[in-house]
């Protein structure tokens, strides 16, 4: 068959020539939405990068578009629920790149370290002053690493050749795959009070929007550097600029921002601030790598085959679509809580699919739940091809269960998460359409995660519980919108679970935990 490839971004041409061995290519670039829009109709997929923007009015005049194609990591600009309902494969290619931006926070790390761009700029200004750019070694630093996953396992491997400690924050990385990159898996609060230098590896969320802001730069040492070759946003950049220049951080190296391209961002108002244009991905390799995965993942849709790096949802069979799709937001919803709730390292991750929909192929459901699990330390979407992949390069296993039998309800999806600590267990299901958070632990509930904030607490039933916590909340000026508690039996172990219209901060949460017979508060969001 002949198909008919546009590619409306700059790619390198092994990309290109990969495409035209069995495809018509147009290269047409600086195209706006609508000139993409009026165009479109006549191609088979479409090839970008970051620049061309696809949006639902491209996409709605796709006739013929079966694929697209983004040459790297991110797919903001691209329409993914559009795309989704339209039934057009978003494939990228996110490994590409993994060992330029390990190399770029490497550089940043080193000219950080040694105060490279300064004494640059200062010696082409006809000064020498050696005195002034006193650096400090990076052997027997310790390096802390927030994100072990395909780039911050190889800047591991990278910052090990310089005899740096490695610490790493991750919990969705088992214990011995951290051990044999030589890396500690530690608290969060541990990471930022021991590092020397910590590295940012891990994508743009609402849950890690804001990641590193004021309170977590109150903990670090005052000798700490900081990278970020992740997100812009990620690091609170007014709070990063008032630390570095206060003294309570020695340095920063920054590579993305909240706003690109940069105009007047204050981090670069900082001498002690080591900026570059988003060059983690920009090197000669990684175009040509993410070119030519893309490419292939494109010819591999357009043949009928299955795409490695699907980011939204794979096509399924018509006879299992109907039933299987509408269970793939529970499955991620309860992924997300039983990763807010789990504490610790994982090990072990089950995924239980109970009742008629155990008559199904589930590996959708199993692509989503995992997704749902890692969807805040990694760039890559889980799909049915590379979810057994993804799970096995952080070291995690990963048991499927399927089973007619299901005890209350019509169907159930559970995630149970294993970790040096213990293990959480959440279930749901899908009533009326929506999805139903129906079991946390040995508890049964009946929750809509329509999102928000949500508290749970686990305490001893018993009389004035409830009131107490009301009145703290409430003397907090936050409000409760709806309430639910499951127990096991009267006056014994019960969770309450609230849902507020406010966040609830570390000393409001503290306070909850101060009540008598308070086992646990955790905020979560849903």
């Amino acid at each position: 068959m002949n198909w008919k490839i546009l590619v409306a971004d700059n790619i390198a041409d092994e990309g290109i020539a990969v495409l035209s061995s069995e495809a018509t290519v147009d290269v047409k670039l600086g195209l706006k939405p609508k000139e993409l829009a009026g165009i479109i109709g006549d191609y088979d997929a479409l090839v970008v990068r970051s620049e061309a923007k696809v949006t639902a009015e491209v996409i709605e005049a796709g006739e013929r578009l079966r694929v697209i194609g983004r040459a790297g990591i991110g797919v903001e600009n691209i329409d993914l629920k559009a795309a989704t309902r339209h039934g057009i494969v978003v494939v990228n290619a996110p490994a590409g790149n993994v060992v330029s931006t390990a190399e770029h926070t490497l550089a940043l790390l080193l000219a950080l370290a040694r105060h490279v761009p300064q004494a640059c700029t200062r010696l082409r200004a006809g000064e020498w002053n050696r005195g002034e750019f006193i650096g400090t070694e990076l052997r027997n630093k310790t390096l802390g690493i927030i994100g072990l996953g395909r780039v911050g396992s190889e800047v591991a491997r990278m910052a090990k050749g310089l005899e740096m400690r490695l610490i790493s924050h991750d919990p969705f990385v088992s214990v011995e795959h951290a051990q044999h990159l030589g890396v500690e898996l530690v608290s969060w609060e541990e990471l930022l009070k021991r590092s020397d230098f910590i590295t940012i590896h891990v994508p743009l969320t609402a849950k890690t929007k804001g990641l590193i802001g004021s309170k977590e730069l109150a903990l670090v040492k005052p000798t700490v550097r900081i990278i970020n070759v992740a997100r812009g946003g990620i690091v609170d950049e007014e709070e990063l600029y008032k630390a570095v220049e206060e003294g309570r951080v020695a340095g920063a190296a920054v590579d993305v921002f909240a706003e690109e391209p940069v105009k007047d961002n204050v981090l670069l108002r900082s001498n002690r601030v080591v900026v570059t244009p988003h060059l983690g991905a920009s090197t000669e390799e990684a175009q040509s790598t993410v070119a030519v995965g893309v490419a292939e993942q494109v010819l591999a849709v357009l043949k009928g085959q299955p795409a490695f790096y699907a980011v939204n949802v794979a096509a399924m069979t018509p006879e299992t679509a109907p039933v299987v799709a509408p269970f793939l937001p529970v499955a991620a919803n309860v992924a997300r809580l039983c990763a807010q709730l789990a504490d610790g390292h994982t090990s072990a991750i089950v995924i239980k699919c109970e009742g008629e929909i155990a008559n199904y192929d589930t590996a959708a459901i199993k692509a989503a739940a995992l997704g749902g699990l890692l969807e805040s330390f990694t760039d890559e979407r889980v799909n049915e091809v590379n979810a057994g992949v993804i799970a096995e390069s952080r070291g995690l296993k990963v048991i499927e269960q399927k089973t007619t039998q299901c005890e209350n309800y019509g169907n159930l999806i559970s995630v149970e998460v294993t970790t040096d600590v213990g293990t959480t267990t959440v279930a749901g299901t899908l009533m009326r359409g929506e999805t139903h958070i129906v079991q946390v632990n040995s508890y049964w509930i009946d929750i809509v995660p329509t999102g928000g904030y949500w508290l749970f607490s686990d305490h001893l039933d018993r009389p004035g519980m409830i009131g107490t916590v009301g009145m703290i909340t409430g003397d907090a000026d936050i409000n409760i919108s709806l309430m639910q508690l499951g127990r096991l039996e009267p006056r014994g172990r019960a969770l309450m679970v609230l849902a507020l219209d406010e966040e609830i901060n570390e000393d409001v949460r503290q306070q909850l935990l101060d009540i008598p017979d308070v086992y646990t508060a955790k905020v979560v969001k849903l």
